[in-house]
């Protein structure tokens, strides 16, 4: 009934802008699988459907909204952490939601989390961490943390992307923009003297934050 609710605008500014809308965050993970993903439905539509409604909605409740998705980015449940890193993906590059997407990628923890994504075990993870991490190194005014963060990883990223997935030889938008990343990355120049950001092995959760750490990840 919800989600057809959610076919009207009037009503979905309701739910949007209803406390009730962040039990969504708890229904996407309950352990029934059926009821998790009816609700994931339900809970893509209202944040996709009126385009001009849920980019103002996401950018007025941008802090509140994104400190819950986090926790669905890293939920253990596999299902909800690829369904929640895949409809990031198509957030961040609708451009209804340009000023929400700038926002996200301007911020480096963001990106230290969807590097280890990258580094996942899952191979389906891994492709929608991609389509994020594009977005980052695509964005042609990187803030200074952004840039440092890639700049101490740049021969590592270097060598990763040209491993990443290679039996996608078919999918030629996925290899062009794997190539395009490649190339922006290995033009990175260095900062000018500044602030030093400095990422800690123990800021970077679970067995994939160590396997970046190991391999030089931001680490001094």
């Amino acid at each position: 009934m919800l989600r057809e609710c959610a076919r009207y605008e009037a009503l979905t500014r309701i739910i949007l802008y209803s406390d009730d809308f962040y039990n969504f965050f708890k229904y996407v993970e309950v352990s029934t699988f059926d009821i998790a993903s009816d609700a994931f439905s339900t809970f893509k539509e209202l944040l996709t459907k009126h385009k001009m409604l849920c980019a103002e909605f996401l950018e007025q409740n941008y802090d509140r909204v994104f400190t819950q998705y986090e926790h669905l980015l890293n939920s253990e449940n596999y299902v909800t952490r690829r369904q929640s890193l895949k409809l990031l993906g198509e957030l961040l590059l609708d451009r209804h939601n340009f000023s929400v997407m700038k926002r996200y990628i301007s911020n480096p923890d963001n990106l230290k989390l969807m590097m280890i994504m990258l580094k996942e075990k899952s191979r389906n993870i891994q492709f929608e961490a991609f389509h994020v991490f594009k977005v980052f190194v695509a964005n042609p005014d990187k803030p200074r943390p952004i840039l440092e963060i890639l700049l101490r990883n740049q021969d590592k990223l270097v060598e990763f992307l040209t491993r990443f997935h290679t039996d996608r030889s078919e999918d030629e938008q996925f290899n062009d923009e794997k190539a395009y990343l490649i190339k922006q990355i290995k033009e990175l120049k260095p900062l000018p003297p500044g602030p030093v950001v400095i990422v800690k092995p123990e800021e970077l959760s679970g067995s994939d934050g160590v396997a970046w750490a190991k391999s030089g990840l931001a680490v001094d």
